[in-house]
C-alpha cells in the first residue's frame, strides 16, 4: 500500500512517498542499515555544532526493545507491537560549547529524526515517531542523566498489510492524507499575512 502526498508542486520522490503507518511486517531490519540510518543522524545540523541528539535502539526479541515498548501509551503498544525496531529520541539540555542551557535543543533533535526518516525511506523502511509515551518512566528504565531529555519513541520498519491491525487502526491506516495550505502557513510582513511568495 502507498500512500503518496497530493502535493500542489514537485517536490522530492522520497519526501513525497513518506508517511507514518503502523502496520509493520515481521521482517527483521539488517544491523548494517540501522547503522546507516543512524549515521545519516550523526550529520545533521545542529546550533553551535553541539549534536545534542542521543538515541536507545532496540530490535524485537531483546531486551531494549520490550523495555522501550513499556514506557509507550496503550494506544501506541496496541500497534507498535509489530515494529521490528523501537527507538527513543533523547536530547542534551547542556550546550556542550557554553555549558549553559539549551533552549534549542528539540530542535535540534528534530533535525536529526528528519535525517533519519528519510534515510530510513531511502532504505526502503518507513518510520513512525510518537509523542505517546511515559518519558520519566523512559528516564527512569534506561538510567537516562538528569542533564539529558526523552523526548519521543519512534518505530521503524518494512511497511506491513493494514489487515494485520485492529479494525480502528486498519482505518486510520487507509484514512486519506491532508495537509495544510502553503497560504496557511507561508508568511511575510506580519503573522497570518499571506506571503508574496505564493
Amino acid at each position: 500500500m502507498e500512500k503518496p502526498a497530493t502535493t500542489s508542486l514537485e517536490i522530492h520522490p522520497l519526501l513525497k512517498r513518506r508517511w507514518s503507518p503502523r502496520s509493520f511486517t515481521t521482517q527483521p531490519v539488517d544491523k548494517q542499515v540501522l547503522q546507516r540510518i543512524f549515521e545519516a543522524a550523526r550529520w545533521a545540523p545542529s546550533s553551535s555544532n553541539d549534536q545534542p541528539w542521543r538515541f536507545i535502539v532496540g530490535q524485537k526479541g531483546e531486551k531494549t526493545w520490550d523495555m522501550i515498548f513499556e514506557t509507550l501509551v496503550d494506544f501506541n503498544q496496541k500497534w507498535a507491537k509489530l515494529a521490528p525496531v523501537l527507538g527513543l529520541s533523547i536530547g542534551n539540555t547542556i550546550s556542550k560549547k557554553s555549558g549553559r542551557p539549551s533552549k534549542i535543543y528539540p530542535y535540534d533533535v528534530g533535525q536529526s529524526m528528519a535525517y533519519i526518516t528519510f534515510q530510513a525511506m531511502q532504505e526502503g523502511l518507513f518510520m513512525h515517531q510518537m509523542g505517546g509515551l511515559d518519558t520519566d518512566k523512559a528516564a527512569r528504565l534506561f538510567n537516562v542523566p538528569e542533564s539529558f531529555k526523552v523526548l519521543t519513541a519512534f518505530a521503524i520498519g518494512h511497511k506491513g498489510d493494514p489487515a494485520l491491525l485492529e479494525p480502528d487502526f486498519e482505518k486510520m491506516e487507509k484514512g486519506e492524507r491532508s495537509r495544510l495550505e502553503l497560504k496557511e502557513i507561508l508568511f511575510d510582513e506580519k503573522f497570518g499575512n499571506t506571503s508574496q511568495l505564493l
